[in-house]
């Protein structure tokens, strides 16, 4: 069965009723500057109930982020998974895990135009300790978040040549997610303004289709 990301959490409220309705990963962003970051974030995530933590693992998503204060704030939340959405390369990826001695799995975003972008000089296979792949729509200004959607035939012609687990995301909504995993069969999906009421503010019903929809496809 398909996993179900829900990214840009902002609250507690929304994290546990993301859960209560089957959601496996949660994802929190700490890029200061973007609409979807709160100061509180650490709170937020440690006030968590700890039988939550345990079937939906909390994400923390960094951008370009000095390795040092992505380590004391994996340490501080008590988070085992990273997304990287910025241009962080494969030895970035290396020393971040031996900084948290392996305890964390890596999550790495690829940008979709016409076709996979590569992370600077670096292509998918370079990632070696990436325990996933994201590949999320490019915007030129956003880093994610925006609900722009990528042209799935794309990711169809590289599907087998992909070597890890991966979710997609980019303009999921509960009306195409269920389409979209049936055509490119990922490990997950994750969406963050498709299941909003306003930035950082999740719609319940909105919540409910999107996970039920992608679980029966």
């Amino acid at each position: 069965m398909v996993k179900v990301k829900i990214c840009g959490l902002t609250n507690r409220e929304d994290a546990v009723k993301a859960y209560e309705l089957g959601a496996d990963y949660l994802g929190f962003i700490f890029v200061e500057g973007t609409i979807r970051y709160r100061e509180d974030l650490k709170d937020v995530i440690l006030s968590l109930p700890d039988e939550l933590k345990k079937r939906a693992q909390p994400v923390g998503l960094f951008k370009d982020e000095d390795l040092e204060k992505v380590t004391e704030t994996a340490l501080a939340c008590d988070i085992g998974y990273l997304q990287l959405h910025g241009d962080e390369s494969p030895s970035y990826c290396r020393d971040l895990k031996e900084a948290l001695k392996g305890s964390v799995k890596i999550m790495k975003v690829f940008k979709v135009k016409e076709e996979v972008l590569p992370v600077k000089y670096h292509i998918l296979d370079d990632y070696v300790d990436a325990d996933f792949f994201v590949f999320d729509a490019f915007h030129v200004e956003l880093a994610g978040g925006a609900g722009v959607k990528f042209g799935e035939e794309v990711l169809m012609k590289e599907r087998e040549k992909i070597k890890k687990p991966f979710f997609v995301a980019g303009g999921l909504t509960p009306g195409n997610v269920s389409s979209l995993i049936k055509k490119l069969r990922p490990y997950g999906v994750d969406v963050s303004s498709g299941v909003e009421k306003s930035p950082g503010r999740k719609d319940e019903k909105l919540l409910k289709e999107f996970i039920e929809n992608a679980k029966k496809s």
